[in-house]
């Protein structure tokens, strides 16, 4: 027999050149709905009900954004994804000189309550549900919808939907924090106390995986850390004293989902057994606060500038990966992101290819298609023992605040992505049309691109708002936001408060950054 070379995929995992049923783990694979839900949170899965297809977009000023979701709702996205430009994501109004030429630009501008009017104009908020990636300001994103839904006159008991509100991925991997870990957790569980009561079907967290492997870790890694942190967030609610079968339902998780189409649905499988595992050990008895549920979205990493139609076939592969590996909900890259903001055109081929894969491919016709796959059964094992080694190394370090504190995700995403890149250089990792197949560029597909004078168009508006409000009111909501802060309330409702009455986003984040410092 040839000494054939060792194939390993990107988690450093073998790959045989065949699988048989020596290799699948003994003992029963759990139907599709039951504990610890590898096969998927609903017995019958697509059939009782598809993913919600969503469509990130958020750009310019809120009314253009309005103008894009309309679109996109007339097209038959089933939720709303929202963007936030960086100065919102870090707590700046548009009008700050730290803002500056970035009004805008990768999402959409939010300075108040007003922005917000604008944003959902024509849209009942009771009726759509809505994701917004959002983490440091999260808390006051969730204000100004949740004053614009009482607003709209809308029952907060049936407002629905998601606020990123993931710290602990922007320290390890993307960088929007504004203040340190410890207070950072403060605002999380006071997110998960007064929703639940105030606002019950609202998900108080999306614990992201998509950022870790977009900044370069492999998929072992990307569930590893993510779940760690999600361990975190329970143990710091846990400590708060707050009932881990009541805010653990409202727990969620986002994820990415690259072009190994194996790997991938062997990831999602495993990350949901792992996870209904870890919140049966902290204590949890009730089933739904054990599901792992999860929002997708396709690598946004893996698109290329160079022939970007190609990207149309790997949105494909990753739809496909999703799908069968049990996503709650789905976001579909357009094929021109590594060149601009999506155009409307490849929006809507984006959204086309989560329709096609749902109503003819077949594939949600039944759960969980691949179970009983030699192949994905012993690669779930795989994936699932090398992200526990993973979370035991975490553990040890006194869990996911402590490791990244002491640099260690961040290092092992590092050397990922190093090592990943090296292989493309040296050609033992193909990228089609970039290291192999190559042609000369000749068509340049339309971009998108956000002119810089939103800037000056937000800061008008903000500066319109400052002189209409009640200045008194606003100085008596950051006085006692402040004061909040340096004792031990629930931060939320002075922030709705400080929101209802025309407080900024800059406003509200510069109280707690007197009280909170910012994490350097």
């Amino acid at each position: 027999m040839s000494s054939e070379k060792k194939l390993l995929n990107d988690s450093g995992i073998e790959i045989k050149p065949v699988y048989t049923i020596a290799d699948v783990p003994q003992g029963n694979i759990p139907q599709p709905g039951d504990f610890p839900y590898t096969r998927g949170v609903q017995s019958t899965m697509y059939r009782g009900r598809l993913w919600t297809m969503r469509q990130y977009a958020g750009f310019s000023t809120a009314e253009e954004s309005n103008k894009r979701y309309h679109y996109l709702l007339s097209q038959g996205v089933s939720g709303l994804s929202v963007a936030f430009d960086l100065p919102t994501q870090i707590g700046y109004d548009s009008d700050h000189v730290l803002a500056e030429g970035e009004v805008g630009k990768v999402g959409v501008a939010i300075d108040s309550l007003e922005d917000m009017e604008r944003l959902f104009d024509g849209i009942k908020l009771e009726d759509v549900s809505t994701s917004m990636t959002i983490n440091a300001t999260g808390f006051i994103l969730l204000a100004f919808y949740v004053a614009l839904a009482k607003k709209q006159g809308a029952d907060l008991t049936k407002l629905n939907g998601t606020i990123q509100n993931d710290i602990l991925k922007e320290y390890a991997a993307r960088g929007t924090y504004i203040y340190p870990p410890q207070p950072s957790m403060r605002i999380i569980t006071d997110i998960f106390e007064w929703c639940s009561k105030e606002v019950p079907k609202w998900n108080t967290i999306s614990i992201s995986g998509y950022h870790i492997r977009e900044a370069g870790s492999t998929a072992v890694q990307e569930i590893a850390f993510t779940l760690s942190n999600g361990k975190a967030y329970v143990e710091a609610a846990l400590k708060k004293g707050l009932d881990i079968d009541v805010f653990g339902k409202r727990l969620s998780f986002f994820f990415n989902a690259h072009n190994n189409l194996f790997e991938e649905v062997a990831k999602f499988r495993a990350a949901r057994k792992m996870w209904a595992t870890i919140m049966k050990g902290l204590g949890a008895t009730d089933e739904k606060a054990m599901m792992l549920r999860f929002h997708t979205q396709t690598g946004g990493s893996t698109l290329t500038a160079q022939q970007p139609l190609n990207n149309i076939s790997r949105v494909t592969i990753q739809t496909l990966a999703a799908v069968m590996g049990g996503t709650q909900s789905l976001h579909t890259n357009g094929y021109d992101e590594a060149l601009s903001l999506p155009t409307e055109e490849a929006a809507k081929i984006a959204l086309r290819t989560q329709q096609l894969v749902a109503y003819e491919s077949g594939v949600p016709d039944t759960a969980d298609p691949l179970a009983g796959s030699y192949y994905v059964e012993a690669l779930t094992a795989e994936v699932e023992n090398a992200a526990w080694a993973l979370i035991e190394k975490i553990d040890a370090m006194g869990g996911s605040v402590a490791a990244i504190e002491q640099g260690f995700i961040q290092d092992e995403i590092a050397a990922s992505a190093y090592e990943y890149q090296k292989n493309i250089e040296k050609g033992d990792k193909i990228i089609v049309g970039v290291n192999k197949f190559q042609t000369a560029e000749t068509s340049n597909p339309p971009s998108f691109k956000i002119d810089d004078s939103i800037g000056k168009i937000q800061s008008a508006k903000l500066a319109d708002l400052k002189n209409r409000r009640d200045n008194n009111k606003v100085r008596d909501s950051l006085d006692k936001l402040t004061n909040a802060a340096k004792g031990n309330e629930n931060l939320l409702p002075t922030v709705v408060e400080a929101v209802e009455n025309y407080c900024s986003l800059g406003e509200i984040s510069d109280a707690l950054r007197s009280v909170f410092g910012e994490y350097k």
